[in-house]
């Protein structure tokens, strides 16, 4: 069920309508309503995956009891291993099993050896990269005796499957949300009116940013061979736009709607394209992704302690696993890679000038120092290399883009229309302008007249960009 439709406004409104009018007074009824609706909510997509995501926190609760009554480290380990095989096993057979099948057999055919291997029609679950990593921080959380089991299914069940974040994060960790849901909770209008106010910029950002640079984005990757240089620039910068709007806004309405229902989810987004090198950028990007790679990987290479070397060399590795959780293709693994070595540069960078980042560019004042501003343009450069490869559908195709972008001076070019200028410029304008929050609607200090008037011109702009079509999140394939 897609956010940005006609079914999930009638789901949410009549979930909400139960939630805090029918079943307020019973905790118990309130988590098995969320757990019903957040199992409608993923098996609207298709059904038959639901066995899945029950069979997931099944084991992972009853394995978590396991581990914290095991008398020994050993049968600890042991469930805890159990754990570790089913979910990565899960995961790893519907997201990777054709991905490894394919590359082994071009391997030998590149040594001249012919091999005839079939692979399955094997549909990837939506979110199960999210849901099981989800899951999985709370068995090793309890294992790590951070966490206390929970003793209810139906609790341990409806932080699992939550369905606001179900599908496309933020990646929440038990020692959050759990308790959240474990505690009576109580109608907060402010609260709410803040989640509503999240909701409409999340929605901004995915139908008017997001799905409009979408469509350009698509027609020059689909012709980037005869298009002149200049607009492979664009469609390049265009994407790291519309994956933002895409990734961003679906976590802005995720959030906002969990604070509606009294929930406070971990931010995952925090203006990225305003980092000043790619470290920073990491620490504004996917926050709860790459916090989950640092805290639950990290420690198993050894952590960041040590020679340089080796803290370069997990870095590295780190970035290359993430981008290989995001699907099963080189694509994803290169531009990993390469993020790993830009983060490695970054620090190298900093420890050769003593560079000391402020917690928020520009600190104090209105415009950037010609050198800060410098910075982020670099970064944001650095950020649209890995994206190439992102988007393109495999290698060749990356390096063939890649390649066109010094080749085809002079080409073909094409026509744009002038709203997408004037949308980019007044998104980068709101969320420079409004840096210091949350998210750019949070406490907008305006009367309320102009308050009115931008959330008429927000609401108007998803209207008249609103489409029909329905165009998925980008993030639903992972």
């Amino acid at each position: 069920m897609l956010f940005h439709t006609f079914e999930f406004g009638v789901f949410f409104v009549t979930f909400f309508i139960l939630y805090w009018f029918i079943f307020q007074k019973n905790l118990k009824l309130q988590n098995i309503l969320i757990l019903i609706a957040s199992y409608i909510f993923y098996g609207w997509w298709d059904w038959r995956f639901l066995s899945l995501l029950m069979i997931s926190t099944v084991i992972d609760y009853f394995v978590s009891h396991k581990i914290e009554q095991a008398q020994d480290k050993k049968n600890r380990k042991l469930w805890m291993t159990i754990s570790l095989i089913f979910n990565l096993g899960l995961l790893g057979f519907f997201k990777y099993y054709n991905f490894f099948v394919d590359s082994f057999v071009t391997s030998f055919a590149t040594l001249g050896i012919e091999l005839n291997a079939r692979t399955l029609n094997i549909i990837l679950p939506v979110g199960i990269s999210f849901y099981t990593f989800q899951s999985l921080s709370y068995t090793i959380d309890v294992y790590r005796k951070k966490l206390k089991p929970s003793n209810s299914l139906i609790s341990f069940a409806a932080f699992v499957s939550f369905f606001p974040q179900l599908v496309a994060g933020p990646i929440e960790r038990a020692s959050n949300l759990l308790p959240q849901i474990e505690k009576p909770r109580t109608f907060n209008y402010d609260q709410a009116k803040d989640g509503l106010r999240q909701m409409l910029w999340g929605f901004f950002k995915k139908i008017a940013i997001a799905d409009v640079c979408g469509q350009y984005v698509d027609y020059i990757y689909l012709n980037y061979e005869t298009l002149s240089t200049e607009y492979l620039v664009l469609g390049t910068v265009l994407f790291c736009f519309q994956i933002y709007g895409d990734f961003s806004g679906y976590s802005d309405i995720a959030i906002g709607s969990a604070k509606i229902l009294g929930f406070r989810l971990m931010v995952n987004f925090n203006y990225p394209y305003f980092s000043r090198d790619i470290i920073e950028f990491w620490q504004r990007w996917h926050i709860s992704m790459i916090k989950w790679f640092m805290d639950y990987l990290g420690p198993a290479l050894g952590g960041s302690r040590g020679k340089l070397s080796r803290r370069f060399r997990n870095s590295i590795l780190i970035f290359t696993i993430s981008g290989f959780w995001h699907g099963a293709n080189w694509t994803f693994v290169i531009a990993g890679f390469l993020q790993g070595v830009f983060i490695v540069i970054s620090y190298l960078i900093r420890q050769r000038w003593k560079i000391r980042m402020t917690k928020v560019p520009a600190e104090g004042r209105l415009l950037p120092s010609f050198q800060e501003l410098g910075a982020m343009l670099l970064t944001f450069t650095a950020v649209c290399l890995p994206s190439i490869f992102f988007r393109s559908k495999d290698i060749n195709q990356a390096f063939d883009y890649i390649g066109n972008l010094y080749n085809n001076i002079g080409k073909e070019t094409m026509s744009i229309g002038w709203d997408i200028p004037l949308l980019l410029l007044g998104l980068i304008a709101f969320e420079w302008g409004n840096r210091t929050k949350e998210y750019p609607l949070q406490f907008v200090k305006f009367n309320k007249p102009m308050r009115l008037l931008t959330y008429f011109v927000l609401i108007y702009l998803c209207v008249i960009y609103f489409d029909t079509n329905f165009s998925s999140f980008i993030y639903f394939q992972f």
